[in-house]
């Protein structure tokens, strides 16, 4: 006979719901916002010259190498970066850190789905704020009473920066809170909110190597913010898992952010091949938000989006959809090579003409 007592005591959580990983010859796969080139041939030639201790020794759990770094490439003191296994664990030990009042935190309706797992996970109340009809952040929604706030900026899946301008406004008035600015995309157009760390010591910057620096395989992470605000992140860290972040992360993450012009190169290909795609979508009938990521969100004006997502599917080219509340019409097409957006746009071309939407 089963016995479901111990069920009583068990943490009951929705979890997040990642994007589909096929593994198919030929497939194309535009759904995970992943990087379609390889990463700087500086980290493969440190990858190659790894030695044994990399691999049998604990690594430096203070990530030092990694985190000077970023320190020295961002103009910011080693001891205002915060390391982790991609951005999602620098945010989830962001939230258990500093989201800790009895207000809720704030964060916009239609963002990043890992925010409210979170918050659920960690026992943070929240609420959200709804975006504007042209999905932008209305500043004046986050001026109540609140224990934090935290938005992507570019938004995820829409796309749209908002301006340095906006996030200050978001900062300035919440300064009895810490302000958590989501900049995993931020390398692909935007201005980042960086420099505003000078002047308020609520506000801690996330960003990641997953997208512009193709090393999400790597999972590696950072934050930066006021020295307190990092010290209070390590508390945490260390009395949870003080080996987090591997030693070959560390030392092929600093060796991704040594190669400028790799990272540079990359990012402005990625930029050219989305705002020619999305010339080409327009005039394919569909409308999408001005994007600053490597993504674009996309609707048609006459083909529901769930249609040409099942469509897509079935000749393995995947993209991201979801059925929720304000963007069930909507696919976010990853930016991939040229080629595969080509052979994207070439399906989409034949899906429409013969759908007679033409």
């Amino acid at each position: 006979m089963e016995n479901r007592k111990w069920e009583e005591n068990i943490r009951r959580v929705i979890p997040y719901v990642a994007g589909e990983q096929p593994n198919k010859a030929g497939m194309i796969k535009l759904n995970t916002n992943e990087c379609p080139y390889p990463p700087s041939p500086q980290v493969e030639k440190a990858l190659k010259e790894l030695d044994s201790k990399a691999f049998r020794l604990y690594p430096d759990p203070d990530n030092r190498l990694l985190t000077r770094a970023l320190a020295e490439y961002y103009h910011v003191e080693p001891e205002q970066v915060f390391a982790g296994v991609g951005s999602d664990d620098v945010l989830s030990m962001a939230f258990m850190t500093f989201f800790n009042g009895k207000k809720p935190i704030l964060f916009p309706d239609v963002t990043y789905s890992f925010y409210d797992v979170w918050a659920g996970l960690h026992h943070i109340p929240y609420e959200t704020c709804p975006l504007d009809e042209s999905w932008h952040i209305r500043p004046e929604d986050y001026r109540r009473p609140n224990g934090g706030v935290i938005f992507p900026n570019p938004n995820a899946p829409t796309g749209l920066c908002e301006s340095l301008d906006t996030v200050e406004e978001i900062v300035r008035d919440n300064r009895d809170c810490v302000v958590i600015v989501d900049e995993a995309y931020i390398d692909f157009g935007g201005e980042s909110a960086l420099p505003l760390l000078k002047k308020y010591d609520n506000l801690f910057v996330v960003q990641t190597f997953s997208k512009s620096r193709a090393m999400a395989g790597m999972r590696i992470g950072f934050g930066i913010g006021n020295e307190r605000l990092v010290k209070y992140l390590n508390d945490v860290k260390f009395s949870f898992n003080s080996y987090t972040l591997n030693l070959p992360a560390q030392v092929l993450g600093a060796e991704a952010v040594r190669d400028e012009k790799y990272f540079r190169d990359t990012t402005d290909r990625i930029i050219a091949t989305r705002e020619r795609v999305k010339q080409r979508l327009a005039e394919l009938g569909f409308t999408f938000p001005d994007s600053m990521a490597n993504f674009i969100f996309a609707s048609h004006k006459s083909i529901p989006a769930g249609e040409i997502f099942q469509a897509l599917r079935e000749r393995d080219i995947y993209v991201r959809y979801w059925n929720k509340p304000r963007i069930n019409n909507y696919l976010r097409i990853t930016i991939g090579t040229d080629e595969e957006m080509d052979a994207l746009l070439a399906f989409l071309e034949n899906f429409i003409a013969g759908k007679g939407c033409r």
